[in-house]
């Protein structure tokens, strides 16, 4: 808007109905490029060379810009600029708070526009209140181009209805949504399992602490990754600006989202032209502010389950009532339950499970990954001969992340020995037997017990086997 205007002829330009279409970079050389808007009748001035005023953007160094001041020159499409400070009023005064929050808002939200009516409304805001007319005298057809200001009225009343219903619309948004944001990242509250998915919820608000919608937020994650896999990615606030919850996966012990958000500045920067002060200022974003958030938690893997079916190894019947202790792969300590707790029962010691009539006990909820042995306290009836308290029946296995530990231990049952004669008149000898008892993961002996089911895992096919001779 200004002394220089658009060529007849202008290479890749064309005007359609009053609004100029967004050109590439470079094609009009070192014109005055015009982006898109819409074109009004030229206020009058003093000297004023131009029959129209253009509300729009313009093209400079391939990127689509807005003009600050009022009926200076239009910048080239190759102009020099240099970044500037805080923008100001066409009289060099600063903007309220109220206007530089607004102003920097709809550039953040706007300066990538491809609508005539949204970069009309833009460009008409900003030299509304940028050369606003504070006394009317300023409006004087006989003030010089720097002194002239905006003739709001006017202006507004020679868009189109559509680009006035922008300028409504861009206003109303300003106020409802710009700045100061504040923003926030929060970690689910229930325990986290690594490999399994959670919600975290990110939110971006207003002053009145409300939801803004539509918000690109861009994501880092360490020990977590989104959906797909990734690492990093953007996503967007909803539409009515309630808290969006994001879908987590942690890979490792320690997830971390580091959030990051462009929100508007609290006063919008300008640029400068380096080589003439008589052309325009230009404003393309607002400066805006990067604001941080970040969320913590600990995450575990799964919990683990063991299951163990206690049998007897002839008959392959199930033993019912064996009591059996749960360690660590030490025998000594207890195992530990998926809290990180010891698991123990009311004496302080490695707690004791009990199988029951289909010869089979669980253990869930346990540490994972973790060693964990089931060793045998005492002799069930029947096999009290293979008994040794010194060196009791156990078995040994490795729980995993989410999965069932199979395990089987079976016993000989007791045997008695009869002798091939007995002397006339002599009473027959107690009965003693000899017995190997034998401990071993036997998957084999597992499918026939209780229908026991690994919950989604295979089962461990370690086998350990130790023999024991009984007392004669």
């Amino acid at each position: 808007m200004g002394w220089r205007r658009l060529v007849a002829g202008l290479a890749g330009m064309s005007v359609v109905a009053g609004m100029s279409l967004l050109a590439m970079p470079g094609n009009a050389g070192a014109a005055p490029q015009q982006g898109i808007g819409w074109e009004t009748p030229a206020q009058p001035y003093f000297h004023n060379p131009d029959a129209k005023d253009w509300l729009g953007s313009y093209v400079v160094d391939g990127k689509q810009v807005w003009c600050v001041r009022f009926e200076f020159k239009a910048p080239d499409s190759q102009e020099k600029y240099h970044d500037g400070d805080e923008l100001l009023t066409k009289w060099g005064q600063h903007l309220s708070p109220e206007v530089a929050s607004d102003i920097s808002y709809l550039l953040l939200r706007y300066t990538s526009t491809t609508s005539a009516d949204e970069a009309a409304a833009l460009a008409h805001l900003l030299h509304s209140w940028t050369a606003h007319a504070d006394d009317p005298s300023w409006l004087d057809p006989s003030r010089t181009y720097d002194k002239v200001a905006y003739d709001e009225t006017s202006h507004f009343n020679a868009l189109p209805k559509t680009a006035q219903d922008a300028v409504a619309r861009l206003k109303a948004d300003a106020t409802t949504n710009h700045g100061p944001w504040t923003t926030s990242i929060t970690a689910p509250k229930e325990p986290q399992l690594i490999g399994t998915p959670g919600n975290w919820t990110v939110q971006v608000n207003r002053p009145d602490k409300t939801g803004v919608a539509g918000v690109p937020v861009n994501l880092t994650l360490t020990d977590a990754q989104l959906d797909g896999g990734a690492t990093t990615g953007t996503v967007k606030t909803g539409a009515d600006g309630a808290p969006l919850a994001v879908k987590v996966t942690p890979t490792g012990p320690n997830p971390k989202v580091a959030i990051s958000v462009d929100a508007p500045a609290d006063k919008p920067k300008v640029h400068i032209p380096t080589n003439d002060a008589t052309v325009q200022q230009i404003v393309t974003t607002g400066g805006e502010t990067k604001l941080p958030g970040e969320a913590k938690t600990t995450a575990q893997t799964a919990p683990g389950v063991v299951k163990i079916a206690k049998t007897d190894a002839d008959s392959h019947a199930a033993i019912a009532g064996v009591s059996l202790r749960i360690t660590s792969a030490d025998k000594a300590a207890p195992a530990v339950k998926q809290d990180g707790t010891p698991l123990v029962g009311p004496d302080g010691k490695p707690s004791v499970v009990q199988t029951g009539q289909d010869g089979t006990a669980s253990v869930p909820d346990l540490k994972t990954p973790q060693d964990i042995c089931l060793i045998e306290t005492a002799a069930p009836q029947g096999y009290e001969q293979s008994f040794d308290a010194n060196s009791p029946p156990s078995v040994c296995g490795t729980v995993t992340p989410g999965q069932t530990l199979a395990l089987a231990l079976v016993n000989k049952p007791n045997k008695v020995i009869v002798p091939s004669t007995i002397p006339a008149g002599d009473t027959p000898p107690a009965a003693v037997g000899r017995a190997a008892v034998v401990s071993a993961v036997e998957p084999a002996g597992l499918f026939g017990f209780g229908g026991l089911v690994l919950l989604g895992a295979a089962l461990v096919g370690v086998v350990v086997r130790r023999k024991a001779t009984g007392q004669r």
